[in-house]
């Protein structure tokens, strides 16, 4: 691999960690499903179990606060915790502490599956702007499009497969089951995406970088206004010979 590829390499292994939150919002994603069914398997208190699940993302958050990291992924962590626990304590049903991730789930795979098909893949959306290439590949990457088209089907047939599984097990399984069946399915099927999106993006041609080429247009605007503001040499400003 020459130093290009691996240079092109790093790039889309830290440009992946940062869109997709790294190991620190795996954790955040985790640990108030996990919390939440470690105390109800032990007490059945769906009350407790509600509240320190809650507790614990709030908490995640304010140490994002504190130490000025970026709070997308711990925010976005709370939003979905907080409707789990109004489900959960509106209906009295611990498994409706799931429900709102579910559903949410079954949404993003309908919309990797449905923007792919209508030529705009998701996960191009999303990665385009972290690459700096904002929209470029749709029209003048071609091959880049396709990777991502590969990468949206990946995640939209995924995120279906885990909702085959959870949806099913919702009617039947005991919450304390259904609980662990829902936290071990958390990371697995996501990892498995971001690799299958990092092998696309590994092999298709590099971004273009719109923001590099606008401020080239920049600085190419400012040294042609700049020329043609100096004087030519007997064109005015001192005596003629």
């Amino acid at each position: 691999m020459d130093q290009s590829a691996r240079a092109d390499k790093a790039v889309t292994e830290a440009a992946l960690f940062e869109a997709f939150g790294g190991l620190r919002g795996m954790i955040e994603t985790v640990l108030p499903g996990l919390l939440f069914v470690t105390i109800f398997t032990v007490n059945k208190n769906l009350h407790v179990s509600a509240v320190a699940a809650l507790a614990v993302s709030l908490v995640l958050v304010a140490v994002r606060l504190i130490r000025r990291d970026t709070v997308k992924h711990a925010f976005s962590g709370v939003f979905g915790v907080a409707f789990g626990v109004v489900f959960a304590m509106m209906t009295g049903n611990a498994k409706d502490f799931y429900l709102p991730g579910m559903l949410y789930t079954l949404g993003l795979a309908l919309a990797y599956i449905l923007t792919t098909l209508a030529g705009v893949p998701l996960i191009g959306l999303i990665l385009g702007p972290v690459f700096k290439e904002n929209l470029s590949w749709r029209t003048r990457n071609p091959g880049r499009k396709k990777a991502y088209a590969k990468a949206s089907w990946a995640w939209g047939l995924i995120l279906l497969g885990k909702c085959a599984i959870l949806f099913p097990l919702y009617w039947w399984a005991d919450p304390t089951k259904f609980g662990w069946v829902s936290v071990a399915l958390k990371i697995p099927p996501f990892l498995l995406a971001v690799y299958l999106t990092w092998v696309f993006l590994a092999k298709a041609p590099p971004p273009i970088d719109v923001f590099a080429e606008m401020e080239a247009e920049e600085r190419a605007e400012k040294e042609r206004k700049a020329a043609a503001a100096t004087p030519r040499p007997g064109t005015g400003g001192g005596p003629e010979a």
